[in-house]
């Protein structure tokens, strides 16, 4: 019985198999240069000019019957009727037969010339206009017979009316792409014979990869082939094992994976980004990068590009597993899964060894960068100079906009190496059976010194801290801002104060419950004021007034404030069992008191605060009292010791 159902495929598929499939030149180049491949060229010429391209190679060429039953045959599948090798044992690149499709991405006017050599020749031109108006019309499309211009045996393929948007990729970088889309160009093949492809007349070859010149580590699958020629940067190489399944004895890779020295050397301007591992079988790209597909995402994968050739994914017999555009394959063929999960364990394997290769190499770097760096290894026990060169190599890694920030970085961490490193020894030596004054004073002569050169890296702070606060009020900046910074570094009113801290809640409790930061003042009162703060520190109660640096003041009134502050905080600390505490009032002014000017004055002052444990700060005495403080430290050390004179050549 015939079946009241019918199948048809319309020529719109045309839009969607060639005409819109693809959108960059390079992929569309490599379709032509594999179907060069099949037809066992030895030589494809590309010349590109600003109106046309041409693609012109030495093989068979092809015969009228070839011509419509192959290449005009959309779908035609090569492999099905010609077998799986060409005559000269070339494994054959195509098998959808639709890759002649992706010259109309790029151009709207298509002429092909072919010969088999001799006098058979056929030449004929296709254009996107008249394909378009057969699919309208739904009729079969001739394409139009024209003046015959090919060589005496191949084809030649001549594209106009380009599309600027595609084509637009200048020739050195078509010809880096090309290079990184196929393992067979400039190299003897498996069967004996060259492939080269020219691009304007230049060969294509290995030093068009860019990927091969920013390798510093290189992990190979199965044995050694690339040449040291190839990556004049590499610093290390490595063999992996190569069989992907052990289920599957034929399911083997052979290519590479490469580490680059950082993330910017596979940035390039011309060949785009190297940020990948692009898959090939059969000796050309059958996915344009696999990386993201593996589920990895430790600090490697900024480093990385590389190539796996995998030829078991388009096995004789096996079903097809690229896509249509033959740049990515399809994700659920076991095939596929299995490539997949073989190249992440295998990233999983290399990142810790290439974590310790890099942090060794950029340690090296960096001694003979910053020479200081190696006198520094030198006077380390060589059980240690290992690890301190690591850790040199990962402050080496680190980018910075300025060199001066990374030698900052060098000082933290050469001081925090010997802080481990001290700590480390002091509890193997207790923990010794023998403890004697022979092993022991050496250590504790290296904890005085790191604990100097320790000390004299917080006073160097501290000293800039001193000098943005003096800009401040030289500047005469606003109270506010006064008071952020005095708050923030509590020692610059005393010394002792450096791990003050806050409490908030007792600090709202004497705001809100006692009233006591903010009592009935007058607005010229209220005006004279910034801010006060309740802080701790080792079991000490500060209370903390900043006043308005140019109000003038009576002790009498600092005094009557004081008292009221004092009380109030008394009361909120027996609420919390704080018996006896031990309270201090720091009065911040700008000003002289009044009673500053009269005989005797000062010791009135002190003598009347003492009664609630409370004193008067000039913001300019402030200043000068922390600098000497801090700065005589710096200026009477009685000698640099070892680290320390290290650190100052870094300055």
């Amino acid at each position: 019985m015939k079946s009241p159902y019918y199948f048809t495929l319309d020529l719109r598929v045309l839009d969607h198999l060639g005409i819109n499939l693809y959108s960059n030149a390079a992929a569309v180049l490599s379709e032509a240069v594999a179907n060069a491949w099949d037809a066992d060229a030895q030589t494809v010429k590309v010349d590109i000019g600003p109106a046309q391209i041409a693609i012109e190679d030495n093989g068979i060429g092809m015969t009228l019957s070839q011509v419509n039953e192959r290449f005009l045959w959309t779908g035609y599948d090569k492999r099905a009727h010609e077998g799986e090798t060409s005559s000269r044992g070339r494994a054959f690149m195509g098998r959808k037969g639709i890759g002649k499709l992706a010259l109309f991405s790029i151009a709207d006017e298509i002429e092909v010339h072919t010969s088999p050599g001799g006098k058979e020749k056929h030449s004929f031109r296709m254009k996107t206009s008249d394909v378009r108006r057969a699919i309208q019309e739904k009729e079969t499309y001739y394409p139009t017979p024209v003046v015959f211009d090919g060589p005496d045996k191949g084809t030649r393929i001549i594209l106009t009316e380009l599309k600027k948007k595609r084509t637009a990729t200048s020739v050195p970088a078509l010809r880096k792409r090309i290079a990184r889309r196929f393992s067979i160009i400039g190299f003897k093949n498996a069967v004996g014979d060259f492939f080269d492809v020219l691009i304007n007349g230049k060969p294509v070859g290995p030093e068009d990869r860019e990927d091969l010149r920013a390798l510093e580590f290189l992990w190979e699958f199965g044995e050694p082939r690339l040449l040291a020629s190839e990556c004049p940067n590499l610093v290390k190489r490595f063999v992996l094992p190569n069989e992907v399944d052990p289920s599957h004895s034929d399911w083997q890779v052979s290519g590479w994976l490469g580490a680059a020295e950082g993330p910017k050397k596979l940035k390039h301007d011309l060949a785009g980004s190297l940020n990948g591992i692009v898959v090939f079988a059969r000796g050309r790209l059958i996915q344009e990068n696999i990386l993201d597909k593996l589920n990895y995402s430790r600090i490697l994968v900024s480093y990385l590009t590389g190539q796996v050739e995998a030829d078991f994914l388009d096995l004789e017999g096996e079903v097809d597993i690229a896509t249509s555009d033959r740049q990515r394959m399809v994700e659920d063929d076991e095939r596929y899964v299995a490539l997949t999960e073989f190249l992440r364990r295998t990233l999983i394997s290399i990142q810790d060894d290439w974590t310790d290769l890099r942090n060794e190499t950029r340690g090296k770097q960096a001694v003979t960068e910053v020479p200081v760096l190696a006198e520094w290894l030198e006077g380390l026990p060589s059980s240690q100079r290992k690890n301190a060169e690591r850790l040199l190599g990962l402050i080496r890694s680190v980018e910075v906009e300025h060199e001066e920030e990374r030698n900052q970085l060098y000082r933290s961490g050469m001081l925090a190496f010997e802080r481990l490193r001290l700590r480390e020894e002091g509890s193997a030596l207790a923990q010794g059976p023998q403890l004697t004054a022979a092993v022991l004073l050496p250590l504790l002569s290296d904890l005085s010194t790191l604990e100097g050169s320790l000390y004299r890296e917080i006073v160097k702070v501290r000293l800039q801290v001193i000098k943005d606060f003096e800009n401040l009020v030289d500047a005469n900046e606003k109270e506010k801002v006064l008071q952020k910074h005095l708050f923030t570094h509590l020692w610059l009113l005393d010394p002792g104060w450096e791990r003050a801290t806050g409490s908030e809640r007792i600090e709202k409790t004497l705001k809100k419950d006692y009233k006591a930061f903010r009592p009935n003042l007058s607005d010229r009162e209220s005006k004279g004021r910034v801010d006060i703060r309740y802080k701790t520190n080792a079991g000490q109660h500060i209370i903390v007034e900043l006043k308005k640096a140019r109000r003038k003041l009576r002790v009498d009134e600092l005094l009557e404030q004081g008292n009221r502050y004092r009380t109030a905080l008394l009361k909120c600390l027996a609420a919390q069992d704080i018996r006896d505490p031990h309270i201090s009032i720091v009065f911040v002014v700008g000003t002289p008191l009044y009673e500053e000017g009269d005989p005797g004055g000062h010791e009135m002052i002190e003598k009347t605060l003492n009664a609630i444990n409370g004193r008067v700060v000039h913001y300019e005495a402030l200043i000068d009292g922390a600098r000497a403080a801090y700065g005589d430290f710096l200026s009477e050390s009685a000698k640099a010791d070892k680290i320390d004179r290290i650190l100052q050549k870094l300055q």
